[in-house]
């Protein structure tokens, strides 16, 4: 199944409420993905641009499409930004696959 490295960030409100009620989000995150049969192999919070980051594991880019948009419909995030991860094998082939694309580039 493809991998997935999810960045977020939470509104003002959601840190206060988290403040206020502490709770581990983790486990809302792995129910998530599991409502449409992915995994969740980590969760981390961080200082900086993001406020944290989820790698996810999905039966395809419709299921984890599906969940992001349930996860950015509720408000608790300012945003949340997905990108699917490649592994190095399927970065081979697309290297080889590269070689055959006739690219122009503009105005060439």
């Amino acid at each position: 199944m493809p991998l997935y490295l999810s960045r977020f960030s939470y509104t003002p409100e959601t840190w206060a409420r988290l403040i206020v009620h502490p709770e581990d989000r983790a486990k809302a995150a792995q129910s998530y993905i599991e409502s449409v049969g992915g995994k969740l192999h980590g969760f981390w919070y961080a200082f900086g641009t993001h406020d944290g980051y989820n790698l996810w594991e999905a039966p395809d880019n419709v299921s984890m499409a599906a969940v992001a948009l349930a996860i950015s419909a509720g408000g608790a995030l300012s945003s949340f930004e997905t990108s699917v991860l490649l592994t190095v094998d399927e970065t081979m082939d697309a290297m080889r696959k590269a070689e055959r694309v006739q690219y122009r580039a503009p105005g060439a």
